[in-house]
């Protein structure tokens, strides 16, 4: 288990100091902003949404670790899907985050995301971890609404 925990701290620490996808998008034509205030975590989320496939995705803001390496992982992991299956992504990170953490959790088809299985132990920390999913939902529905995950 401590293996484990080691591998996930690394992952997360290595998305946080090297995001990927961070920046803006110019060929944006979707996008949102999220807000954490009660830890400061804020972020934007750009998307090119073409034929129903997220071609670009692309996110900037500043946040702790656990948020930033869930924005950079969760750009990965939708780069190329549908908007269908994005959502899916989105509602089984969701699950993943929040579930109750004395259940085993399904980590199937998640991949690198699993590493945030982790957080649901910390309520505080589900928050980073979700609002960048959060925020591109509302992207992708185009909702115009800021993500808040107070």
């Amino acid at each position: 288990m401590s293996d484990l925990r080691e591998l996930y701290q690394t992952v997360i620490l290595d998305h946080k100091k090297q995001p990927r996808n961070f920046g803006r998008l110019e060929s944006a034509n979707r996008e949102a902003d999220g807000n954490n205030p009660l830890c400061g975590d804020v972020i934007h989320v750009d998307l090119e949404i073409e034929a129903d496939e997220v071609r670009d995705v692309r996110f900037e803001g500043s946040g702790c670790a656990i948020s930033t390496a869930s924005a950079s992982l969760m750009t990965q992991a939708v780069k190329g899907k549908t908007v269908a299956e994005a959502l899916r992504l989105f509602e089984s990170f969701q699950r993943l985050a929040t579930s109750d953490p004395s259940q085993e959790q399904d980590t199937d088809g998640l991949g690198k995301l699993a590493v945030f299985s982790g957080v649901r132990e910390f309520p505080m920390r589900v928050k980073c971890a979700t609002l960048p999913w959060h925020t591109l939902r509302n992207a992708i529905e185009g909702s115009g609404n800021v993500a808040k995950t107070e």
